[in-house]
């Protein structure tokens, strides 16, 4: 074993650990102890040596051990046939959504009704003065 794989090991045993104390301690903590085991599972598998087997193409022999439970992947693909593609649809039913207007016109319209507003208090406001 490399130095990265006793490290990996290492941090794998201490996810386990933890887990069992948290499983220990009850509440909360209980909860989180399936998936804190979980994680030391899958950090095993993150071992460099296993991800270089893996990627040469030598898969490495499943270890079933007692804190693995989960069946091997298949190493090739179990489908045999292609999945059915889907039927185009007709051009008619192939609509865009339909788009709102440009958000500067909108913008621009608001500021000069907003103007324009302003300009018509201001001017009522004139008419009669409250003197």
């Amino acid at each position: 074993m490399s130095k990265a794989d006793l490290l990996v090991e290492r941090g794998a045993d201490r996810l386990e650990d933890l887990s069992r104390k948290a499983a220990a301690k009850g509440g909360f903590a209980a909860k989180l102890a399936d998936e804190l085991a979980e994680d030391a599972v899958f950090l095993r598998k993150l071992k460099p040596s296993l991800i270089k087997a893996r990627a040469k193409g030598r898969a490495p022999i499943a270890r079933t051990t007692e804190r693995e439970t989960e069946p091997p992947a298949p190493s090739a693909p179990e489908m045999t046939t292609p999945p059915p593609k889907p039927k185009p649809e007709s051009k008619a039913k192939k609509r865009r959504p339909k788009r709102g207007p440009n958000p500067f016109l909108v913008a621009g319209v608001a500021l000069a009704a907003g103007i324009v507003l302003a300009k018509v208090i201001d001017w009522r406001g004139h008419a009669h003065p409250r003197d």
